[in-house]
């Protein structure tokens, strides 16, 4: 890798040294020389220092001390204790309201089956084709299952869903309307409160997918009056790779909330194995199986250091970090051909960018080889995934270097 210019180098320096946050990436673990750069933040978060001490603590105490008592005396509560955490520091939503439990794949299955039962009456979801394909692929199922349609909405590939496109197409057989917050490749950050509202004035249920949000800016279900939400943990919240999803479903919806996949901990009593089942009231409904409360565990470390810091400073650092990456872009990358496919306005921008060109799936294979990590999104984009708390503009900045000096030696 070519060396940054001394220009470059000091821009990066000035922006690091000035980050009021920057005493936070000493918490996370340190790769040490064979990650150079980590721009993937926004796939899979890096753990905190602590991570393995706390699971090693947990290990000691609640579970090798304790054994199955610990059941009765917190496990039971732990997916109702973190999800209220979780709401209360990073989706705005009182406690009550939001459960730690199975996957996201999973909870969107149940979330968007739930919804359409809502409205029996009406025969079409909404939803955007460039969303992430498991959430495609759900709602096809969901729709073979129930005998509902899918209505695609068509948004362009460097931006999203905007709050036009959805009242176009929003009809008296809307049921449903499933989107992303954060569009998983471009970044576009919709207007949830907005487009909320248009669903609700057309009579429809809104399920808000936060796998891209959570973690890297305010979020405020409530006060935007969402019925449904569904997130990820190990994205901008480090939970770890398979750490378990959250549930989101406002107060409103519970007691007619129907869970299609009962099982014995949604029951109103697990533990009385022979009456017939009976779903159980708030947020337990939801639950189907054992809840995994081990994998819970890194989630509660980092929701304390997303409140230390707070969202409003998570987001001004994430808003700059990725204005430096496209400013890099513009000076280093236009000019070898490489376009933006993410918005230039930070107030419709999450905390990651797309950029394209047609050597891209070799390049990522090349910069991945000299410790540089972003990722790759078909079919010619490199996206950079800047985790505020973890990410420095001196990575930034030797990301962007490499992709400019490896363009230019094919060139």
């Amino acid at each position: 890798m070519s060396e940054q210019s001394p220009a470059a180098a000091l821009d990066a320096a000035t922006l690091d040294a000035a980050d009021p946050l920057r005493h936070f990436r000493s918490r996370f673990f340190d790769p040490g020389a064979q990650v150079v750069a980590y721009l993937d933040g926004n796939s899979l978060g890096r753990p905190l220092r602590d991570t393995a001490a706390y699971l090693s603590e947990f290990v000691a105490g609640a579970w090798g001390e304790r054994l199955i008592r610990a059941w009765d005396e917190q496990w039971m509560e732990v997916p109702f204790v973190v999800g209220d955490r979780l709401g209360q520091v990073c989706l705005g939503a009182a406690p009550g309201q939001t459960v730690i439990a199975d996957s996201t794949s999973v909870l969107i299955y149940k979330l968007l089956r739930a919804a359409v039962a809502e409205r029996p009456d009406r025969v079409e979801i909404l939803m955007a084709r460039s969303d992430f394909p498991t959430d495609r692929y759900l709602a096809e199922g969901v729709a073979a299952e129930t005998g509902r349609t899918i209505r695609w909405l068509e948004p362009p590939l460097d931006s999203g869903v905007s709050v036009d496109l959805v009242q176009e197409a929003l009809s008296d057989r809307t049921a449903v309307v499933l989107l992303s917050h954060i569009a998983y490749r471009s970044g576009y950050l919709a207007d949830a409160a907005a487009i909320t509202r248009a669903a609700h004035e057309a009579g429809a249920v809104v399920i808000w997918d936060l796998c891209h949000s959570a973690g890297a800016l305010p979020i405020e279900l409530d006060a935007w009056g969402v019925d449904y939400a569904v997130g990820c943990t190990y994205k901008y919240l480090n939970g770890g790779p398979g750490s378990p999803a959250f549930a989101y479903v406002a107060a409103a919806h519970q007691a007619t909330l129907r869970n299609p996949l009962t099982g014995w901990m949604g029951a109103a009593d697990p533990f009385d194995m022979i009456a017939p089942f009976a779903p159980a009231t708030g947020m337990r409904r939801l639950l189907t199986g054992t809840p995994p409360v081990l994998a819970m565990q890194p989630l509660i470390a980092m929701l304390d250091l997303v409140a230390e810091a707070g969202m409003p400073a998570i987001r001004a650092k994430s808003i700059a970090l990725t204005e430096f990456a496209i400013e890099l872009t513009d000076g280093l990358l236009a000019r070898l051909g490489v376009t933006l496919s993410s918005p230039r306005d930070a107030a419709v921008r999450g905390s990651h960018i797309t950029i394209d060109h047609p050597d891209f799936r070799e390049i990522t294979l090349a910069l991945w080889d000299h410790g540089i990590i972003p990722d790759f999104r078909p079919p010619t984009g490199i996206r950079l995934g800047l985790s505020p708390l973890s990410t420095s503009f001196a990575e930034v900045e030797v990301g962007i270097t490499a992709i400019h000096d490896e363009l230019s030696r094919r060139a």
